[in-house]
């Protein structure tokens, strides 16, 4: 028959067990791609639009 753990045992071996599992949430909250060096903030759009302007003057062939 298995020999009985004492309760501090039990304490310790539960909250190595805790620690191991936040450490890992907080590993895998940070996991992400990597930001190039220097850059904080998103990327911004870029300055020129390439659809075509639909407000002007339509173009006729003739």
């Amino acid at each position: 028959m298995p020999e009985r753990t004492r309760t501090a045992e039990r304490y310790a071996r539960a909250l190595a067990a805790a620690v191991a599992a936040v450490g890992c949430l907080l590993l895998a909250a940070n996991a992400g791609p990597a930001a190039p060096d220097g850059a904080s903030a998103p990327a911004s759009p870029p300055a020129a639009d390439t659809a075509p302007d639909l407000d002007g003057p339509a173009m006729v062939d003739g």
